[in-house]
């Protein structure tokens, strides 16, 4: 099969490579549709993965091809989304049905073969059936759909005439943005250095925007505010962001270190705001309602996914992609898609 392989950080190549084998209790996906993650940029072009060579990709959707045995309530050439994460089940917090923070945990394209392919053997307990009609692609971004939703969830949710707040307008925060007002937010505020992708979050419902380092007035405070971008400063402002008892959760992954400026640490102190860690997007039963949840949102359509896709590109175009990702400053993307 075709696969993008990654053999050291922007070493990335297509090649022909064995196709995967179904053992018992797999099904054989063949991918149609997969995402490019924000995390995938660092990993393929800085850090690398935890094992190299690697196939990444990890938001992906596809058609069985092939169920193993002991596989029961899917058919052949059934569209599913994948759950990326393969917890232990064993661990405390397995046992919790906090998933997300499993101890032992293999992950699709980051620990393990990923979706940068054409094939992917998938355990049958990550498959997710996907609603009538979908498109593959919109299936596909159920993961950031579902991060969006699990960071909106730990910061308590968003009751009915309360503020939002987004930094970052990337595919999560747009999802974000739009999670907010199907909860009743009466306004969301959005902030980025992008004007452009300023623009893709009034598309979203984001009803007030701003360029980064323009700080909205206190009477647009607001009370869940959720920050993916993962920049230090992106970090301070959204902190500063939110009203009295206000709540904070932050998704982005931030490369070097954070410090919360005093004015920062001066609101969050006096104003008693509360910050959250969400990481990752998955609940109990495993994957969780954060992942059947977004897909019946996207397959109503009450989720809009179409207008967030700048790029949908064959695979053998991944590695030339990733090579601008790292040397095209001007390159304008958000979601960037591929298909094997």
């Amino acid at each position: 099969m075709r696969a993008a392989v990654l053999h050291t950080p922007g070493d990335i190549r297509l090649e022909t490579v064995p196709k995967p084998i179904v053992s018992y209790g797999h099904v054989m996906v063949r991918v149609a549709s997969v995402g490019v993650c924000g995390s995938d940029l660092p990993r393929m072009l800085i850090k690398g993965a935890h094992k190299m060579p690697l196939i990444c990709g990890h938001e992906f959707s596809g058609h069985i091809t092939e169920i193993g045995d002991g596989v029961e309530g899917f058919a052949p050439g059934e569209l599913v989304a994948v759950a990326p994460m393969l917890p232990c089940f064993k661990c405390d917090q397995c046992q919790q049905g906090h998933f997300s923070r499993c101890r032992h945990y293999d992950y699709f394209g980051s620990r393990r073969d990923g979706a940068y392919a054409e094939f992917v053997a998938v355990p049958v307990g990550n498959l997710i059936k996907t609603p009538k009609g979908i498109d593959p692609r919109a299936a596909a971004m159920t993961d950031p759909a579902s991060i969006a939703l699990h960071a909106i969830w730990k910061a308590g949710g968003v009751r009915m005439g309360q503020r939002g707040g987004v930094i970052g307008c990337g595919p999560i925060g747009l999802f974000a943005i739009q999670w907010m007002k199907l909860m009743g937010a009466s306004q969301v505020v959005a902030i980025d250095i992008s004007e452009a992708k300023l623009e893709l979050a009034r598309r979203a419902g984001a009803t007030h925007t701003f360029l980064a380092g323009t700080e909205p007035g206190t009477d647009l405070l607001c009370d869940v505010i959720i920050e993916a971008a993962g920049h230090p400063s992106a970090i301070n402002a959204a902190t500063r962001l939110a009203a009295p008892s206000g709540h904070v959760a932050f998704i982005g992954i931030p490369v070097g270190e954070v410090q919360l400026d005093n004015k920062t640490f001066q609101h969050f102190l006096r104003q008693e705001v509360s910050l959250h860690g969400s990481w990752n997007s998955f609940g109990a039963p495993f994957p969780g309602p954060q992942w059947t949840v977004s897909l019946e949102k996207l397959g109503s359509g009450e989720l809009e996914w179409e207008f967030m896709i700048t790029h949908d590109l064959d695979l053998s175009e991944l590695p030339a992609m990733f090579a601008r990702f790292r040397e095209d400053r001007s390159l304008f993307f958000s979601k960037v898609l591929f298909r094997p």
